[in-house]
């Protein structure tokens, strides 16, 4: 597990890759975001996205996932906040989304000396590498051994 003291100025790492099936989109969304172009196929055929895609918070759930399962691990204490966050293309059925992560700022707490704070640059890109997110999440992270 990364603490604050051990990751580089320079960090970078893909994080994971994530299958987007049709039928995730469509039970994700029936709980969390029920628009008929994430939950019914032939409505989302005649909607503007020209077929199923998947909602922004099934977007921010996978990226959840794969930031815990990564085996470089940040022990990560807090999300202080999710900046510059765009969605810029759609994140289809059928894709494979790959999630990566460079980090643009670190500190230490000046409140807390146990904490650092880390500035990360993400993206996520589906299989023709088009971006269907960007953001820049802040983050406290435990220093220490």
């Amino acid at each position: 597990m990364r603490r604050f003291d051990d990751i580089p100025d320079d960090y970078e790492s893909v994080i994971g890759t994530w299958e987007l099936t049709a039928d995730e989109i469509i039970a994700f969304a029936k709980t969390w975001d029920p628009q008929p172009f994430h939950t019914d196929i032939g409505a989302a055929e005649q909607s503007p996205f020209g077929g199923l895609v998947a909602s922004s918070a099934h977007l921010f759930a996978i990226c959840t996932r794969l930031f815990f399962d990564h085996p470089d691990h940040i022990d990560v204490l807090a999300m202080l906040g999710k900046d510059k966050l765009r969605l810029p293309n759609p994140a289809r059925a059928g894709t494979t989304l790959t999630y990566r992560t460079r980090c643009i700022g670190k500190r230490a707490s000046s409140s807390r000396p146990s904490t650092g704070i880390i500035t990360l640059a993400d993206t996520v890109s589906d299989s023709d590498d088009s971006t269907v997110l960007a953001q820049e999440v802040t983050l406290m992270v435990a220093r220490g051994p």
